[in-house]
């Protein structure tokens, strides 16, 4: 399922260098520059309140948004920084590169894991160990996945869920080569396998 792209509203900002980004702040906005695309850099400028609420949202990083700037056509970019004060950790500065939808682009997705009532190993008492809780992934700009889904049916205690045994979205592959482990279903302690048991 491919993520919605939402609007991500800006200004252009007038002057450049720290003393321009320190009024930018003072106005209750947060600085950045666009760029990428064979293009000119862009000064610009975010809401402060607007970009904090999409902070606080989660998966910023991760989204492909449609910057709306006034007097600019409108542009897809996906945010590939944001510069935070060291003590109060709010954002201070952000960077957005510009994209076309045919563009492949690495991102961390989020693993969603699904039927754990349907996992034999957690009704006995196991416990789902997450190894990873986003996977990046190399995908297409224009059909970034909100998630990948883990479907937990018939999972026994000591079953390993490898990148491998994941389905998927159309166009995404993993950035590392290696079949690396996602989660598992750990026994709960003191277990002990009755079925082994019996059969010894």
């Amino acid at each position: 399922m491919a993520r919605e792209i939402q609007d991500l509203q800006a200004e252009v900002r007038t002057g450049t260098g720290k003393g321009a980004a320190r009024q930018a702040r003072r106005n209750g906005y947060v600085p950045g520059v666009v760029y990428g695309d064979n293009t000119a850099p862009v000064a610009i400028q975010i809401p402060y309140n607007a970009l904090l609420k999409r902070l606080k949202a989660g998966r910023f990083l991760s989204s492909l948004f449609n910057l709306k700037v006034e007097g600019m056509e409108d542009v897809h970019v996906i945010c590939r920084g944001v510069q935070r004060d060291v003590v109060k950790d709010l954002p201070t500065h952000v960077d957005l590169m510009r994209l076309h939808d045919e563009n492949r682009i690495n991102l961390f997705i989020h693993v969603d894991f699904i039927n754990h009532e349907a996992s034999p190993g957690l009704k006995r008492g196991g416990t789902l160990t997450v190894v990873r809780s986003e996977v990046e992934l190399e995908v297409l700009a224009g059909d970034i996945p909100d998630h990948i889904t883990v479907d937990l049916t018939g999972r026994k205690i000591g079953d390993v869920i490898h990148i491998e045994d994941i389905a998927l979205p159309k166009g995404a592959k993993p950035t590392i080569a290696r079949n690396f482990v996602v989660a598992n279903v750990a026994a709960p302690a003191g277990f002990v396998d009755t079925e082994e048991t019996a059969e010894a």
